[in-house]
């Protein structure tokens, strides 16, 4: 097994309003890739190369909160840049950039959907 995790998904309330927040956070577009009784919009990945990728999603009994399991994020060269939109794209910072010595930085957030994310880094 090269990875633990393959995919990931990030329960929202507002698809639209949490689709904003995340591509103003990352930087990055969240591409709509609805199904039936499902908005669903899709995290920059690299598919060909079977890397892991996650998705922010939509739909009746999938509820956000910050109790359950964290997502950490590709916080880039360096996640200050990312944390740095948190607060202004609506959420919350609720543990800052954190030295984590030999494994990078990282640092957790609310979002405007209520749960709990990370964002990790190198530097």
């Amino acid at each position: 097994m090269k990875n633990a995790v393959n995919w990931f998904e990030i329960p929202v309330t507002d698809y639209e309003r949490a689709k904003k927040f995340y591509s103003e956070v990352l930087g990055e577009e969240i591409k709509d890739h609805h199904m039936d009784n499902m908005k669903y919009g899709i995290f920059p990945y690299d598919m060909e190369n079977h890397n892991v990728g996650g998705a922010i999603m939509q739909m009746e009994g999938s509820n956000p909160s910050q109790d359950g399991s964290t997502v950490y994020l590709n916080g880039g060269a360096d996640l200050s840049i990312s944390l740095a939109r948190v607060e202004a794209a609506g959420g919350k910072i609720v543990m800052p950039k954190t030295d984590i010595q030999e494994n990078g930085f990282i640092a957790q957030f609310l979002d405007t959907e209520g749960n709990r994310v990370a964002l990790h880094s190198m530097s």
